[in-house]
């Protein structure tokens, strides 16, 4: 953690939506003028697109069937670690993007599958901002978490999150539902061993939960919509915030928990606007007193 440079670290799995969350980060520092240093958590996996293919076999010819991107061995954890630590210390560091698709390889210049080269954060920044599988992991002395002064985990019911992984993988990369499910199958171990732990070391968990029929995940038409669905806010603590208003702002929300607050799913931006605008400000306003 860090009092003059602080980070915001946003983690969840493939397909949980962590994306949308960020988008919801932007606009407030776009309207509260904060200008960030941005992390995206695949600029850390160890291999490009062709490697990762290739090491999959290799691990696979050796009995392991499960090497995965959410496991340490696929990913460069120390690190991103060591730009936490670099950034809380000094405000500096350096990423590089990670070419999804054809058309951030337009944008990049650089072909889908592999890597840009690494370039510094720009200077100078309010905080850094990251979003990705490991913002919270704690594991084989790895101590990402605590770095962070603000941990958010983005974590839908795991049969949602793998309808909107179907969906996303099929529409935006081509694969066809046997190879999702493939994948599902294989992430399994390392999900539970480095994805949900993670979700303990979370300050505030956004958990979406469907109130249509997700039975069978690997059938279903369609996402359900944020008006199909419950989003529970789950508090680590909840000192400080304050429910009463937040349930008076948000219409039909309600207390499940004492450290739990359940609200439509269409008002989601809306209550993560109340929450974390006050949030980040706060930090903003502490780094300015200690400059």
């Amino acid at each position: 953690m860090s009092v003059k440079h602080p980070i915001i670290s946003v983690t969840g799995s493939s397909g949980a939506g962590t994306t949308s969350v960020r988008a919801t980060f932007e606009q407030i520092f776009r309207r509260e003028q904060i200008t960030a240093a941005y992390i995206e958590g695949d600029a850390f996996h160890r291999y490009n697109r062709l490697e990762m293919k290739q090491k999959m076999e290799e691990e696979a010819d050796r009995g392991n069937r499960n090497f995965s991107h959410f496991g340490a061995a696929a990913n460069l954890l120390a690190e991103l670690e060591a730009v936490f630590a670099q950034y809380a210390e000094h405000g500096t560091g350096r990423t590089r993007h990670y070419v999804h698709d054809a058309k951030e390889a337009e944008h990049f210049k650089a072909p889908p599958g592999t890597f840009t080269d690494w370039e510094a954060f720009p200077e100078p920044t309010d905080l850094l901002f990251y979003e990705g599988l490991h913002g919270a992991v704690k594991s084989d002395g790895i101590d990402i978490a605590r770095h962070a002064d603000v941990r958010i985990g983005v974590v839908p019911v795991i049969n949602l999150e793998w309808i909107q992984k179907i969906h996303r993988d099929r529409s935006t990369r081509g694969y066809s539902t046997e190879a999702v499910m493939d994948t599902i199958l294989r992430r399994m171990p390392d999900y539970v061993q480095y994805i949900c732990p993670q979700f303990t070391e979370t300050d505030i968990n956004f958990q979406r939960v469907p109130t249509v029929d997700t039975s069978n995940p690997f059938i279903a038409r369609w996402i359900p919509t944020p008006d199909e669905s419950l989003v529970v806010i789950r508090f680590r603590n909840p000192r400080g915030i304050d429910f009463p208003y937040l349930l008076s702002m948000i219409r039909d929300s309600f207390m499940s928990r004492p450290n739990s607050i359940v609200i439509p799913g269409n008002k989601l931006d809306l209550a993560m606007q109340l929450l974390l605008t006050p949030i980040i400000l706060q930090l903003i306003e502490r780094t300015r007193r200690a400059s």
